[in-house]
C-alpha cells in the first residue's frame, strides 16, 4: 500500500515539473538572441527541403532484364520450379515476371522506376517450387554510370551462382540540362586507321534533336530515340504545338544497317494509358548526312502517311563515325535481337499483298518457263539465231574464275541507272521510290474487286505450293527407291554425266547442250514442248500417288472350310 501511494505521488511530480516547464520554456523563447533564432529557422528550412526533396525525382531509370545466366541445376524434386527477379530502388520494388527454370531463363522484359537521392539499385533473384528460396542478389551503384547512355551489364550474383544481364538507362525528365552540339572529334577516335580492341562496336552516333513543328492539340511533348537495344528519352517540353528539347545523345553504333527510331508522345494520361505515338519516323544510320540540320517529317503509326498535324515534322542535327572495315566484318555475323518487340498482329492488308506478291511471282515463273521452252521452237528465228551464237560464245570463253564478274553485270547496270537519274531526274530510265509508291497507289481497288483478286490468288498459291511440295517429294521417292526402275536409270545417268565431265570440258558440254536445244526444231518437227528433267520427275509417284497405289491386305480362306467345300463338291460329283 505504500509503494502503491509512493509512486502516485512520483507520477504526480513528474506531471507538476512537466507543466512546470512547458510555459517557461515558452517563455524563454523569445529572451533568444537573433542569431539562434536565425540558425533555428535555417535548420528547419533545411530539413524541409531535405524531406521535400526526398519525395522528388528528376530521373526515369529504364531497366530491360534480359537473361541469366550459370544459374544451379533445377532441383529433381517432383514440382515444377519457376525464376523470377525483384528490383528495388528506394521505396519502389518491382517483380518480373515467372519463366521455367532453368540455367540460362529469359525474361527480356521492361521495366521503368524512378530516382530520389538513394542511387543504390537492389537486384535479387528467386526460386518458386515448394517454397521461396533465394539464388542469389547483387547491389548497382547507379551513380557510377553516365544518364542519357544505355548501358550492356552483366553483373555477378553475389551470395549466389550466375549472373544476370541487364539493360540500363537513366534519363533526367525534369529540370534537364541542355546539352551542348555534338562534337568533331568523334570521327578522330573511331577512324579508319585507329580500330579499337572491342570490335562490335563500329563507330559512335550523335544526335541534336532540336525541335518539333505543327503538331496536334498543344501536347506535352516528348520524344524516344531508338538504335536496337539502346533507347534514350527526352524530358517533357510543354504543351505547345512547337515544342523545343536542344538535347544531345550519343549512340554506340553496331550495325550501320540499322535505323533511328525517333517518336513523339504526348504524356498526358489518356495517351499514357494507350501508349501510342503522336508521330514517328526512321531514319537509315546510311542515309544520315554528317553536320547538315533538316527537318524530317512524322508519318503515322503506319509509317505510310503524313502524322495529324499542320505538316507535323521534327529538327536534327546529326554526326555519324564509323569504320568501314568494322562495318563490313560486322555484316557477315549475326545481326543484333531486339529485347523488346511488339507482339505480331494479324494484319488483313498485309496478308493481302504478301500473297498478291506471292500470286505474281508464281504466274512470272510459270511465264518465264514457256517463254523458255518457246525460244527452242525458233518462232522468232532472228532472235533464236543469236542467242544460240551468244550461248555458243558465252559458253566456250567461260572460265570459273569469271563467274563472279558476271554476277557482277545487274550491280553496274544499275549503278549507270542510278548516275543518270542522278544527273538527271527526268530521265527515262531513272526510277525513284516516288515512282514506285505511285505504281502502288494506283492499284488501289475496291472491297469487292480484292475479293475476288483474293481467290483468284488463293488458288494459284494453293496450286504452286503443290506443285513444289510434289516435286520435292518425287525427288524423295526417287532416292528411296519407291519405283526401283527409275532410281537405277537415275544412277546410270549420275554415273555416265560423271564420266562425262571428266573426259570433255565442261565448255563443251555447255555448247553441245545449247545445240541439241535448238536443233530439236528441226530434228522433231511435231514433238510437243517439253522439259525433260520434269517430265522424268513426272514419271516418279509423289505421297498422295503413293496412298493410292497401297494395297489392302486380302483375307485367306480357312483350310477346314476348303477340305470341307471339297468334299461336298466330290460327293455331289459322284452322285451324278
Amino acid at each position: 500500500m505504500d509503494s502503491l501511494f509512493r509512486s502516485s505521488v512520483n507520477l504526480r511530480n513528474k506531471k507538476n515539473n512537466a507543466d512546470v516547464w512547458r510555459p517557461s520554456s515558452l517563455i524563454n523563447i523569445p529572451k533568444l538572441n537573433r542569431s539562434s533564432s536565425s540558425s533555428i529557422f535555417a535548420s528547419s528550412v533545411n530539413k524541409s527541403k531535405l524531406k521535400k526533396s526526398d519525395r522528388s525525382w528528376n530521373t526515369i531509370v529504364t531497366i530491360v532484364l534480359v537473361e541469366a545466366k550459370c544459374l544451379p541445376s533445377v532441383p529433381d524434386d517432383g514440382v515444377s520450379h519457376s525464376v523470377y527477379c525483384k528490383f528495388q530502388l528506394g521505396n519502389e520494388t518491382f517483380k518480373s515476371k515467372s519463366v521455367p527454370s532453368n540455367q540460362r531463363p529469359e525474361w527480356k522484359e521492361r521495366f521503368q522506376l524512378h530516382l530520389y537521392n538513394d542511387c543504390i539499385l537492389d537486384i535479387s533473384l528467386w526460386d518458386k517450387g515448394k517454397m521461396k528460396n533465394s539464388m542469389g542478389s547483387c547491389i548497382l551503384d547507379l551513380s557510377s554510370f553516365e544518364k542519357e547512355r544505355t548501358h550492356e551489364i552483366w553483373q555477378q550474383l553475389d551470395d549466389g551462382y550466375g549472373a544476370i544481364h541487364i539493360s540500363l538507362t537513366m534519363c533526367a525528365i525534369r529540370f534537364p540540362d541542355i546539352s551542348p552540339s555534338p562534337s568533331i572529334d568523334c570521327e578522330e577516335k573511331h577512324g579508319v586507321l585507329k580500330l579499337p580492341s572491342d570490335w562490335n562496336v563500329v563507330g559512335m552516333l550523335h544526335v541534336n534533336l532540336i525541335g518539333a513543328k505543327g503538331l496536334t492539340s498543344r501536347p506535352n511533348a516528348y520524344c524516344t530515340l531508338e538504335i536496337d537495344n539502346e533507347r534514350v528519352e527526352t524530358h517533357r517540353a510543354g504543351a505547345s504545338t512547337e515544342p523545343k528539347w536542344k538535347k544531345c545523345y550519343v549512340f554506340k553504333v553496331y550495325d550501320v544497317t540499322s535505323t533511328l527510331d525517333l517518336k513523339v508522345y504526348d504524356s498526358s494520361l489518356s495517351n499514357a494509358i494507350l501508349n501510342e505515338s503522336i508521330g514517328k519516323v526512321s531514319i537509315p544510320l546510311l542515309r544520315i548526312t554528317n553536320n547538315v540540320t533538316r527537318w524530317y517529317a512524322l508519318k503515322d503509326r503506319n509509317k505510310r502517311n503524313s502524322a495529324k498535324g499542320n505538316c507535323p515534322r521534327v529538327l536534327l542535327q546529326m554526326y555519324m563515325a564509323w569504320n568501314p572495315v568494322k562495318a563490313t566484318v560486322r555484316l557477315f555475323q549475326s545481326k543484333e535481337v531486339k529485347y523488346i518487340k511488339k507482339s505480331p498482329k494479324f494484319d488483313v492488308a498485309l496478308i493481302y499483298s504478301n500473297m498478291k506478291f506471292v500470286s505474281d511471282l508464281l504466274n512470272l515463273a510459270a511465264e518465264l518457263n514457256e517463254y523458255y521452252k518457246r525460244l527452242f521452237e525458233w518462232e522468232d528465228k532472228e532472235f533464236s539465231f543469236f542467242v544460240l551464237i551468244g550461248w555458243l560464245i558465252f559458253c566456250f570463253y567461260l572460265r570459273l574464275w569469271s563467274v563472279p564478274l558476271l554476277l557482277l553485270i545487274p550491280f553496274i547496270g544499275h549503278w549507270i541507272l542510278r548516275k543518270r537519274g542522278s544527273d538527271n531526274p527526268n530521265a527515262p530510265g531513272s526510277l525513284n521510290d516516288d515512282v514506285l509508291e505511285g505504281i502502288y497507289v494506283q492499284e488501289d481497288k475496291t472491297f469487292t474487286g480484292k475479293l475476288q483478286d483474293l481467290q483468284k490468288m488463293t488458288f494459284t498459291i494453293k496450286n504452286g505450293i503443290e506443285f513444289i511440295v510434289s516435286h520435292i517429294e518425287r525427288l524423295y521417292n526417287l532416292i528411296t527407291f519407291k519405283v526401283p526402275f527409275l532410281s537405277y536409270v537415275s544412277m546410270i545417268l549420275l554415273i555416265v554425266a560423271s564420266f562425262g565431265l571428266y573426259l570433255i570440258p565442261f565448255n563443251y558440254l555447255l555448247m553441245s547442250l545449247g545445240i541439241y536445244k535448238f536443233t530439236r526444231k528441226y530434228l522433231n518437227p511435231g514433238r510437243i514442248l517439253n522439259n525433260d528433267l520434269l517430265d522424268f520427275l513426272s514419271r516418279v509417284p509423289d505421297n498422295e500417288i503413293l496412298k493410292d497405289w497401297k494395297e489392302l491386305g486380302v483375307p485367306e480362306p480357312n483350310q477346314d472350310t476348303q477340305v470341307h467345300s471339297s468334299r461336298i463338291t466330290r460327293s455331289i460329283s459322284t452322285s451324278i
